[in-house]
This record gives structure tokens, sequence and C-alpha cells, in this order.
């Protein structure tokens, strides 16, 4: 299995090695040669924990996407047709249109098998059996794969309706998904010492979790053996800080996912950029990039802010380009052989530095534009509460203009954010303008950002404002390069999510006692005392703590850079491990929000 996930002391490759060995004990179920058909929104996240390599190894012929129509035809004849699926009506209409069109000697010749990802839907069966289909399944299971492996220090569920579903549908679904994916993390890791949450929904996930937790568990699970791995959960509901999304990130990978998307490790950018004398330009579109820590100069700089990483690319090729030289010119055959061994690393690094210094370089086109850098400027304006409480002549200007609605959204939910809210008059004004110019369908957007907690009117109270002298949220002065806060990762400012995250680590009641009330939902407060505090794995008093962070409802690469920077400080005694929902940016977050139809328009 993958390197890069075994880093930490929470050693993410048992996620990857136990969820390969389930789905490879689902499909060695289908005994002969066999065809998968995926639910394409679970192309990347299965790439995550099987290769292809693997299935081959377990009789898989091919795999394709589950479309409408008529099944493909497969190169080889197959005995066994697994669909493997989330449990989606639409998906099942997919699947019965399948069936519905195989010819007679096809559904006599072959057994069609169906697993659900993460669990067996009683509603989906239903729509199978009304539609005629649910007795040609020979085999209905389901995958119980919660989490999927990112990286050495990160979990994504990979659910991104995650916050609509909760905010505008009311379907607690994914809470309970929450809860088994936290009970399945102490099965693999030992039963966790202490939960602390904050928000909405937080006390009705570990209700769950604590009465899943009384169910039998599995012999070999950690879990029945007082065993831990993770000493604190801290779960965040993404509401409790809906600023923090709205806001550009500025780390090198946040901007990546701002401005082309990161999609389960995967990024496609313009294939022309990266073109080499040996490729045929005529025949690609798009490059994709895996981003991980398996590549050292991403790892290296996938962290910082923009602004340092093209000098940190250009220092690490002068310093290669030494080593080659002073290497190169050695004259003793061990030094000549010592030459031989490193090259493969020196010349996988050059590439690497090549692809990323193109990477940056494609931000930076964007970065350096006009457009962008009004956004930000208006932006920290709104950050450091810069005549924010009235209409702005700035978002006025966009929306004449015709500028992206998308961010034209983003900073009235900042502007909500930062006041606690609108005044009246501003909020109808901004929905008579939006109504005017990008049509009367974005009446429905506005009401959806209003139900989902974006925007609201202003109230008496302005917690915001306290919070964010109380947390030092908007730092000034700062260095890009050397940063010695979090507050990098967005600019001058500190997010608000990760500032609670860092006090509650601590154990900082004074500050606690003051911020806590002011933001939305119950505390969450739990000690574990069944977990035997000799048996942790660390056998130092002064070793570091393992905290896991759990956001319901997603999080951002900002984020997740600001935690790694707090691990990284010198004088920590806490190693932060991050779960989530999924992971999410202001447009992926507004966009999941949206009516489809509008949708569609945006992505034309």
């Amino acid at each position: 299995m993958a390197n890069y996930l075994t880093s930490s002391r929470v050693n993410i490759s048992l996620l990857q090695e136990n969820a390969a060995k389930d789905l490879i004990s689902l499909l060695d179920k289908c005994d002969g040669p066999k065809v998968i058909i995926l639910d394409e929104g679970l192309t990347r996240p299965i790439g995550l924990i099987a290769t292809y390599s693997l299935l081959r190894e377990h009789d898989v012929k091919e795999v394709f996407i589950l479309n409408t129509g008529k099944l493909s035809n497969f190169r080889e004849k197959v005995k066994n047709v697994i669909f493997i699926t989330r449990p989606f009506l639409t998906h099942m209409d997919m699947i019965c249109d399948n069936i519905h069109k195989e010819n007679q000697d096809d559904l006599k010749q072959r057994e069609y098998h169906l697993f659900f990802v993460p669990t067996r839907s009683l509603l989906c069966e239903k729509r199978l059996e009304r539609k005629g289909v649910l007795g040609n399944f020979v085999l209905i299971e389901e995958f119980c794969c919660f989490l999927f492996p990112l990286e050495n220090d990160l979990m994504s569920m990979e659910m991104n309706n995650c916050y609509k579903e909760l905010s505008l549908e009311n379907d607690p679904t994914c809470l309970y998904r929450v809860a088994q994916a936290i009970v399945s993390l102490e099965d693999l890791y030992g039963r966790i010492g202490r939960v602390t949450g904050k928000g909405p929904v937080v006390k009705q996930v570990w209700d769950l979790v604590s009465k899943i937790s009384l169910e039998p568990r599995k012999p070999s699970s950690k879990a029945n053996r007082n065993y831990k791995t993770i000493d604190h959960l801290i779960l965040i509901d993404r509401s409790v800080d809906l600023m923090t999304p709205m806001a550009t990130q500025l780390t090198f990978e946040g901007l990546i996912d701002e401005l082309f998307g990161i999609d389960c490790c995967t990024v496609e950018l313009p294939a022309n950029k990266f073109v080499s004398e040996e490729d045929n330009a005529n025949t690609l579109t798009c490059k994709k990039l895996v981003l991980n820590s398996n590549d050292e100069i991403f790892a290296e700089t996938r962290n910082k802010h923009f602004n340092a990483v093209l000098m940190n690319l250009s220092k690490r090729a002068k310093h290669i380009t030494s080593e080659y030289d002073e290497n190169r010119s050695g004259k003793t055959v061990q030094e000549m052989k010592q030459l031989v061994s490193r090259l493969p690393y020196m010349l996988a690094l050059k590439k690497q530095l090549s692809t990323y210094t193109t990477v940056a370089e494609l931000i930076k086109e964007l970065t350096d534009k006009t457009s962008f850098r009004d956004l930000i400027n208006v932006q920290q304006e709104l950050i450091l509460g810069i005549e924010s409480d009235k209409v702005l002549p700035q978002i006025e200007d966009l929306i004449s203009n015709k500028f992206d609605p998308i961010t034209v959204l983003r900073l009235i939910c900042m502007q909500s954010a930062v006041n606690s809210g609108l005044k009246q008059k501003t909020l109808e004004y901004y929905k008579r303008e939006i109504i005017q110019v990008y049509g009367f369908k974005h009446l429905i957007t506005m009401t959806h950002l209003e139900n989902a907690g974006l925007i609201k009117i202003q109230a008496n109270s302005r917690s915001y404002a306290v919070c964010r002298r109380l947390l030092n949220l908007d730092v000034y002065e700062m260095s890009e390069v050397e940063p010695d806060d979090i507050n990098y990762v967005y600019g001058i400012y500190a997010p608000l999510s990760v500032r609670l995250i860092q006090h509650i680590s601590k154990s900082d009641s004074k500050i606690l006692s003051d911020v806590l009330p002011l933001l939305p939902g119950p505390i969450v407060e739990h000690v574990n005392p069944d977990v035997d505090q000799a048996s942790n794995i660390s056998f130092l008093a002064d070793s570091q703590k393992v905290v896991l962070v759990f956001f319901i409802g997603g999080c951002t690469f900002a984020e997740i850079s600001a935690l790694r920077f707090l691990s990284s400080l010198e004088d920590s005694t806490i190693e932060y491990v991050i779960a989530t929902t999924n992971i999410t940016n202001g447009n992926s977050f507004l966009k999941s929000l949206l009516i489809p139809e509008i949708n569609k328009n945006l992505n034309k």
C-alpha cells in the first residue's frame, strides 16, 4: 500500500488496507470473471483504496462508469456484472435502465450483483423492486467504507452534499454515517479518551456514536481491548464557522483548489502548459495531476503561502543543480557509484520541480490579474471590519458588471458573517439587484442561503466581533515566507474554526468560557472512563497527544494547512489528524446549495 500514508502516529494505511480487504472479500463472493459498473462519484475514492492491478488479480476484467442505456460491449466474456454505487434513487434508475436493455441471452448467461457504498438502502431496493429488476440480483451487499484515506493525516467521507442535506433538506442520514465512521476508527485505532464538540449537530452525532458503541464489535476490533491511539476527538459543525469557507485560500494547495478544483487528490490542468517535445499536443486536452505527499516537492510547498512557493521552488532547483554538478565531478569509483545510485532520485525531483513550477506559473497568471487582487482587497477589508455594515460599492460594481454570481454571493455571505448578519435594507437591496441582473431564479438562491444560515438579518448582538477580538482572528502584521501564526493561510485572517480547535486542545477554559456561548449549538464534553491510560502506545509523559479533528459539513485545504502548521511548531505537544465529511471551498460550498438549473448554467 501507499508509503505516504504511514508517517503519522495514526497509521492511515491501516484504513486503506482494511477497506481494500473488505472490497476484495466482496468481489471474491462472485466466482469467475467479472466486470465492475462503478458510480462515477466513486471512481476516484475507490481508486484511493484499490488499484486497478489489485482488481485484476481478483478476476476483474474491466471497469465501466454507471450510465443510462445499454451496457457497453465487454472485451471478454464475463459471468458476473457488479454494480458498485452510492444509495441514490437516480442511480437505481440507471441500473434498471441497464438491465432492461440487456438482451435475453445476456440475462440468462450473466449474474448481476449490487454493492452499496457505504450502506444498503431500503428505499433504493424498493425502487428496484417497483421497476421489476430486484429479482435479477444474485447478491446485494454493502461495502462499509465510511472514510477514504487522502493523506497520512487526512481522511474524507467524500459526502459533498452533507451541509445541504442538513440545512436545506433536514435529512440527518449523513450524521448517522459520521457516527459510523467514528466507530469504525475506534475499531482500527482503539477507544478515544476524550471528546469535545461544538455546533447544532454534534450532540446528535455523539449520541449516535454512544448507541452504536453498545452493539457487539468485531473480534478484531481494538476498541475491545482498551487500546488507545487517539487521545482527543474534537467535533466541529461547519455552521459554527461559515466565514472561513467564503474567504479565498492563499496557500499553494488552497489556490489550486480555488482556481482549478481538487477532487480526491487529483486536479485537471490545461495540458498545453505541460506538453514536452515528445508529447503530441493535439492529443491532450487536460493533464491529470495526483497531489499527495508522495511527491517530495509538493509535500514541501503545499501548506505554504503562495508568495513563498516560487521562492522555495527556485531555491530547491539551485540546490539540486549544485548537488548534481558536485556529484558529477567525483573522480573515484566510489563517488561515481554514489552518483549513479542517486541519479533516479535526482531526476524524479527535477521532474517534480518542473511540474510544480508550471502549476505555480498557471496560478500566478490568474492571481496577478487586477480582478483577483481587487477581490482579495475587498475580502481583507471585510475581515478587518472596515465600513462593512452597509451596501458595499465594490459588490454593487461587480453586480452591475454581471461578474461571476458565485464570487458576488461569497462576498455577501462574508459581509453577513463578519457583521453577524446584514441590515434589513442592505439585504433587500442585494436581493433586488441580484434578481434583476442575474435572473428571477436567483430568488431561490437567496432563500437557500438564508435557510442555510449564510445570510441573515442582523440581530442586536455582534457575536462575531467579540469572537474576532477574543480569538485574535485578524493579524495584520505577518510574514508570508516564515509565518509564526496560522493567519498566513488566508492572508490576514486566522480561521475561527482552527483558533477554536487550538484553544480546545489546550483546554484554555478562560477563552472558551467567553467564546463558546457566542457560537451556535450545544457543547459536547465526554471523557471515556473505560480507556486505560497505561495502555497508550506512547510511554513518555511529555510525548505528543494525538487529536482527531472531525469537521461535519466540510473543511478547506487552508484549515488543513493551519492545523498542520500548529502540529509542526517546535513547542507543539499535539499532533493533529483530520477527518471530514468532504473538502470544500467557497465556490463548491455555494454551488452545492444551488438548484441544478443554475449549476448547469454556471458550468457552461
